[in-house]
């Protein structure tokens, strides 16, 4: 895979929760840190993302925002 994205983190889907349209799918990182995603329920299909798949966090955006108490 080739990607013009400079965030790619691969980890493993822990969970996965499908509604009408989209998807709510928690992909766990191997530190155990959990990143999660809404993506369409038709894209979540295509991907045959389910408990136990390899998988990455692709992110990409034009600001990250960073916050303390």
């Amino acid at each position: 895979m080739k990607i013009s994205a400079r965030n790619v983190l691969k980890g493993k889907v822990v969970k996965v929760i499908h509604g009408a349209v989209n998807s709510e799918i928690t992909l766990e990182l191997p530190g155990g840190q959990q990143i999660v995603s809404i993506i369409t329920k038709a894209s979540a299909e295509r991907l045959g993302l389910k408990e136990g798949v390899d998988a990455y966090a692709v992110i990409k955006a034009s600001e990250v925002m960073i916050a303390t108490d």
